[in-house]
This record gives C-alpha cells, sequence and structure tokens, in this order.
C-alpha cells in the first residue's frame, strides 16, 4: 500500500474498514517542504492537515517581542494541524515550519471533515487520536509549566535523546520559556 505507515498509524487507534482507508487516500497528497518552509503562517485558516513521514515540524507563535515561542515538536508518524484554528473556523495564531526537509501526506480539512460524517470508524480514530494527544498528553505538559523548574523540564526534554540532537539551543529555550542564556546557565550547572 502506497501509504501504509500512514494508514498503520490510524489503525493504532482504531481500525478503518477498506472502504474508509480507500475514500481517505483519495484525498491525500504527499508533499515535500524544505526546511523553514512554512507549512501553515500565522493569521491563515488552516487548509490541511498533515501526517510527517519524514523531517521535523515545530509549532509556534510569536510573541510581542517578536520572539518565536514553541508550543510543540513533532517528530516522524505524528498528525500535525492547527487544530484549534480547525475547530474554530478561524485563522491559526501558530505558524508550522519544517524545522528539517520534510515529506509529508496532506489532505484538505473540508473534504476530511466531511469524510468523518460518513465514516463512523475515520470519525472513531479522530476522537480517540484527539482525547489520547490533546487531552491525556497534554495535561502534564500544562501542570509541568506552572509547577516544575526549568531545569526540571529540560531534564524531561533531553530524556527524548532523539527530539533533543535535532533542536537548536535557541528553540529549546523557547519551548521552555526561558531564554538561551538561562539555557546555558542550567547546561552548564548540569555539567
Amino acid at each position: 500500500m502506497k501509504h501504509s505507515e500512514f494508514i498503520k498509524q490510524i489503525t493504532q487507534y482504531y481500525p478503518l474498514s477498506d472502504d474508509t482507508v480507500r475514500a481517505l487516500l483519495a484525498i491525500c497528497t504527499e508533499e515535500k517542504y524544505p526546511k523553514n518552509d512554512l507549512l501553515l503562517e500565522a493569521g491563515n485558516r488552516a487548509n490541511y492537515y498533515y501526517f510527517l513521514k519524514s523531517g521535523l515540524i515545530g509549532y509556534y507563535t510569536i510573541d510581542e517581542q517578536g520572539d518565536s515561542i514553541y508550543k510543540i515538536f513533532f517528530e516522524e508518524n505524528s498528525f500535525v494541524a492547527s487544530t484549534a484554528a480547525i475547530i474554530k473556523n478561524e485563522p491559526s495564531d501558530f505558524n508550522i515550519i519544517a524545522l528539517e526537509d520534510c515529506s509529508v501526506i496532506q489532505y484538505p480539512v473540508k473534504a476530511y471533515r466531511e469524510l468523518l460524517e460518513k465514516h463512523h470508524d475515520l470519525a472513531l480514530f479522530h476522537l480517540y487520536y484527539l482525547e489520547k494527544n490533546w487531552v491525556v498528553k497534554k495535561e502534564p505538559l500544562e501542570v509541568s509549566l506552572k509547577y516544575e523548574t526549568a531545569k526540571q523540564r529540560y531534564l524531561q526534554l533531553i530524556q527524548n535523546q532523539h527530539l533533543y540532537s535535532r533542536l537548536k539551543q535557541h528553540q529549546i529555550a523557547s519551548y521552555l520559556g526561558i531564554t538561551p542564556t538561562q539555557l546555558s546557565r542550567i547546561r552548564k550547572d548540569m555539567s
């Protein structure tokens, strides 16, 4: 199957019928985004959902000083979208950027949402995905931002060595909500 890893990732949440798989694949295209290309620019409507086949994607906004504030990073086999913008049908507050050369499967929001209404199994995948990744997984992150120090959050981040080794120091600092100088101090204290 052409997009077997894509379908495999979906079926980890809920199995799809052959009919649903055919309908979904019919709206998918494979696209390449070179490093530093925006998949979505803040202020624009989110027209696509993405499945990241290869590369690294960052999801960030710009603060009042013009600095990038990273909310999350997506590695291979991740589903990526400006979910809040899609749900609210409003322009996105976030940029989605290729931090490395990326290969994605993208599918249009409108066509996908129509499939969700027609295919119960796809709707259940979508529901279970959102529950696991935007509720269950997100809760500890929200708590850690309120109660843990930047050093504790840094120690958690470096546990994912595959991701950590792919990020620039300013991206790590932004994700942790600290300055690059503060990050340097944390790293120096740890060595």
